[in-house]
């Protein structure tokens, strides 16, 4: 496997192919700086919890960085990412809410898997989306999970990484797009 991009976005800095990329904002307004600077043309952002913004915001950032063509629809690309705390700052919203009346407008996207299937439907991607839960940042499990990935013949590349999210100031995406070799 061979990595052709990467970013790493923490609550006070952002780094793209080894280059930090300035921001003004730390915490979560982060990732709002990051959309309204770089992106801007996804209305749905703002409907997202913060775990999907993250992961939207850094998916966005790293396609953007490698210029290829965008938004036509392709089924050589995975879409496979991996955290240990689901979703669970969203959950503890949604929690505070059932004592009195359930909001479903904090639970709309509020899954994990929300994160794999907006990058996909964003990007038309085609290929496999999946997003695993494991008990911490695990590199020979999350290998295997990429390797297993690629055995299937129409995958080419794979757009893969650590997307945790436990509240606006404690968050970690490392992002990246792999190809076979």
């Amino acid at each position: 496997m061979k990595t052709i991009a990467h970013i790493e976005i923490t609550p006070s800095e952002v780094v793209l192919n080894d280059k930090p990329l300035a921001t003004a904002s730390q915490g979560a307004e982060i990732l709002s700086e990051l959309y309204r600077q770089h992106i801007d043309d996804y209305p749905k952002f703002f409907k997202m919890d913060g775990l999907c913004r993250l992961g939207f915001v850094a998916s966005e950032l790293l396609l953007n960085a490698l210029g290829e063509q965008r938004f036509t629809e392709r089924d050589d690309r995975a879409v496979v990412l991996f955290n240990s705390s689901g979703s669970h700052d969203a959950d503890i919203k949604y929690q505070a809410t059932v004592s009195e009346f359930p909001s479903p407008s904090v639970f709309v996207y509020t899954l994990p898997n929300i994160i794999t299937g907006e990058i996909a439907i964003r990007n038309k991607y085609m290929g496999e989306t999946s997003f695993y839960l494991l008990e911490d940042y695990d590199t020979q499990q999350m290998q295997h999970v990429l390797q297993t990935t690629f055995q299937d013949a129409g995958t080419t590349s794979i757009l893969t990484g650590w997307i945790d999210y436990v509240d606006g100031t404690h968050f970690h995406a490392r992002m990246e797009i792999i190809e076979k070799n």
